[in-house]
């Protein structure tokens, strides 16, 4: 199997370049482990965005786009910028924001 070459980043880390655009990186002090947990949650939502555009259904689509930005958050590619806050700060954010993930499941 091909693996994709990881993205290219900006000089600071702060963001990733892809097609010529900046978008902001995944926090770098996540565990991998919780960083694992919070893609798959992620991707989960993501797919259920496409499920609830599918049917139509305009409240099951702003559930899962609720879950998306959830997960963002919490890997640190939303909010308060990563590189602005403590390690105690990140810490909190991805603690609280996979404990939600987790207690409330897409469906």
């Amino acid at each position: 199997m091909n693996a994709r070459p990881p993205p290219r980043t900006t000089p600071d880390g702060h963001f990733i370049v892809v097609g010529g655009r900046r978008w902001r990186a995944t926090d770098p002090s996540l565990p991998e482990e919780t960083a694992a947990r919070l893609r798959r949650h992620l991707m989960a939502a993501r797919r259920a965005v496409r499920s609830a555009t599918t049917a139509g259904d305009p409240a099951a689509e702003r559930r899962a786009r609720a879950r998306v930005h959830r997960a963002k958050t919490a890997l640190g590619e939303r909010g308060t910028p990563w590189w602005e806050q403590s390690a105690e700060q990140r810490r909190r954010r991805w603690e609280d924001g996979l404990a939600r993930l987790d207690a409330d499941p897409p469906g």
